[in-house]
């Protein structure tokens, strides 16, 4: 029987049960995360991150990093991201409560950077690395930033002196990129137990275990 308000009733409850499961149980779950104290320091997180790297991340936007690299550590059973050494847990929606826009990014191009700053903590290599990334990664596909800097032509920064020729955009660019710490065990993210005799990960955007450039200085290991 051909009954038009029972139809249009029928699509209305249709489309109000899928908006309560689709848009508003999960902006429910997820829009109401505050910052959660850290385990072991006690320190709210993620913090606010403070004025230089809050600036760094508007540059960070303006360059389209994001174009060509992700902040995301997948899980274990989806790729290979923290054999790979790009972080020691997984990423989850509680990790970017302070960012707007979220910068996930789509492709890699270059290794993830959700941990970069846990991984490269030397502001001079990063600042080498922005001015000139073959200088310490040979085979990086990494345009170089040299309008950071204020370099004379032909001048030759190295990793002691590249620290002077930085501009205000370059440091708070390099404060963004140490800021990236996803560290803090959460409950829905717990830290991994640590495994005996496992390889040496390296930044690598190759297969993990296979041989690659890094993103790894001569010196310490990030």
């Amino acid at each position: 029987m051909n009954n038009p308000p029972l139809i249009f009733l029928g699509l209305l409850v249709t489309f109000l049960a899928s908006f309560g499961g689709l848009v508003l149980g999960p902006q429910m779950q997820i829009g109401r995360q505050v910052a959660v104290p850290d385990k072991f320091t006690g320190t709210p997180y993620p913090s606010t991150r403070p004025g230089f790297a809050a600036k760094g991340k508007d540059v960070y936007r303006s360059l389209g990093c994001a174009e060509c690299h992700t902040r995301q550590v997948r899980e274990p059973y989806f790729g290979t991201d923290i054999a790979r050494g790009w972080g020691n847990r997984f990423t989850v929606a509680q990790d970017y409560l302070n960012d707007y826009p979220v910068m996930l990014g789509q492709l890699r191009v270059g290794p993830d950077l959700m941990n970069i700053g846990a991984r490269q903590t030397n502001e001079n290599w990063q600042l080498l690395h922005l001015y000139n990334p073959r200088e310490v990664v040979p085979g990086s596909l990494m345009p170089k930033y040299p309008f950071l800097f204020n370099v004379k032509r032909g001048g030759r920064p190295t990793l002691e002196s590249i620290e002077r020729f930085a501009t205000d955009d370059a440091r708070n660019l390099v404060a963004y990129l140490l800021s990236l710490q996803a560290t803090t065990p959460l409950f829905e993210s717990p830290l991994p137990i640590p495994q005996t005799n496992a390889p040496a990960a390296t930044d690598t955007n190759a297969p993990a275990g296979a041989a690659a450039n890094t993103n790894a200085p001569a010196g310490p290991a990030k």
